[in-house]
């Protein structure tokens, strides 16, 4: 009795010092080399250490950039936020003096990069030093839109994306082009016919999903892990960009077709009327800006940059929307100090507001206030002499960005639903004549204001 409890007694210690064994395995792989930076679990969420391939690829990366003068920063969303919540710490650590991968070790399939492609010197050296050093690299190209105005060169191909793959870690390098509005775009990647679709997850990218458009940023020199490398100065303000950053480009093979069956206005007068009216949407567009106060090009204004590129001859004003929850108190007293006096003002700010402002040589600028329902969108519009209101029936939208007479602004993304709702199927016909109270598809009655509100509401100057 007395051997047969022996060797259960040593059963048991043997399997309690295995399982305690097995559970300082458990512990120092799964706590304490977290905390020593070495080697770490790769579950979703966790770091992972200085020796990593995905360490390993990034440093060789930062450092063929640096010795190469390559001018790329950092636009990576996931290592910028966590950048920008630790900015302090960011800031003050200097080089190699840490010891953990904190920011560049958070596991993912890419590190994202941009580059302004106009300030890099020697593309094709760079790439052949890169292949040498182990990368796989891929360059993705399309037509430059840019010159998508002028016959003899459109189709010109520039790079817009590149990818560079060191084992399975990837670096994508997005390719900044600057544009006529002092502001920096990137293009579409899009996937030609002979790219190996298995190069990488390409379903996975931040960028390029469509074309994009930010404000030129500002760069500074931060230490990251122990590697020094150029991120946006204001990180919080890139971010905030990029799901907004969507951009549509100009249609100039839709407006050259246009103008072979309707020849354009080159008259002196409508020349005139074209050079005024840009230089009233570029005021109001600075003084909106400087109030923080989003706006999109409306009506006649979006019909014409959609059409044919160009604003209408014989539309005699500029028109602007804003949605009613971005108006502020002071845009009026903002265009008077602009030098642009009110004209007129419709309706309430809960109700069909409507300003109108008065520009150069008789050009007027219309800003239109949208209001939202469940399932549509409407502007309002006031008869000054009977105070009957009337409503314009848009189909919900969002903003996305284009280039319209050298200036990035804000149009419906969702353009041509946005036109029918206005103008119809016929949209395509110029119509000199217009009644905004009759001749819009999406106009209906509103009621009339109140004869005890007209001072209130309706008010000329």
């Amino acid at each position: 009795m007395s051997r047969i409890n022996k060797n259960v007694i040593l059963a048991l210690l043997t399997l309690t010092s295995s399982a305690f064994l097995l559970f300082q395995l458990y512990y120092y792989k799964h706590y304490l080399s977290t905390k020593n930076g070495a080697g770490l679990s790769k579950s979703k969420g966790s770091q992972i250490g200085f020796d990593s391939t995905q360490w390993r690829a990034l440093k060789k990366f930062i450092v063929l950039t640096s010795s190469q003068n390559v001018p790329v920063f950092l636009i990576d969303p996931l290592i910028l936020e966590l950048i920008n919540k630790n900015f302090e710490q960011v800031k003050n650590t200097s080089r190699g003096s840490t010891s953990e991968c904190k920011f560049f070790c958070v596991p993912r399939d890419f590190t994202v990069f941009a580059l302004q492609y106009h300030l890099w010197k020697n593309e094709e050296g760079w790439f052949r030093i890169a292949e040498n050093m182990g990368f796989q690299c891929l360059k993705i190209e399309s037509k430059d839109p840019r010159l998508d105005g002028i016959d003899s060169l459109s189709g010109t191909e520039i790079p817009l994306h590149y990818i560079c793959k060191l084992a399975t870690h990837a670096i994508h390098l997005v390719v900044f082009h600057e544009r006529s509005g002092n502001y920096l775009w990137h293009g579409h990647l899009r996937l030609k016919r002979h790219i190996d679709r298995k190069f990488v997850p390409f379903r996975k990218l931040q960028f390029g999903r469509y074309p994009g458009a930010f404000d030129r940023p500002e760069l500074q020199q931060v230490t990251v892990d122990g590697l020094e490398v150029l991120i946006p100065k204001n990180p919080m303000h890139f971010l905030e960009e990029i799901p907004h950053s969507r951009f549509i480009e100009c249609r100039y093979k839709e407006a050259r077709a246009f103008f072979q069956q309707y020849l354009d206005d080159n008259t002196v007068e409508a020349m005139a009327f074209r050079k005024n009216a840009k230089e009233l949407l570029q005021l109001a567009a600075k003084t909106l800006n400087k109030l923080g106060v989003q706006f999109w090009l409306s009506s006649g204004t979006c019909l014409g940059w959609y059409r044919q590129c160009n604003i209408i001859p014989y539309s005699r004003d500029v028109d602007l929307g804003i949605f009613i929850q971005d108006y502020k108190p002071d845009i009026i007293l903002a265009f008077q100090d602009a030098g642009l006096p009110l004209k007129h003002k419709f309706g309430k700010v809960e109700d069909s507001l409507e300003l109108s402002f008065q520009g150069k040589d008789d050009v007027k600028l219309d800003i239109f206030f949208f209001y939202e329902e469940t399932d549509h969108m409407w502007n309002g519009g006031t008869q000054a002499k009977t105070g009957k209101k009337f409503k314009y029936l848009f189909p919900k939208f969002t903003l996305c960005w284009t280039e319209f007479v050298d200036m990035k602004v804000h149009v419906p993304c969702e353009t041509i639903e946005y036109i029918e709702a206005n103008y119809g199927k016929t949209w395509k016909i110029p119509v000199k004549t217009w009644d905004w109270k009759r001749s819009p598809s999406n106009v209906q009655p509103n009621g009339i204001w109140p004869i005890s509100e007209w001072d209130e509401v309706i008010q000329l100057y």
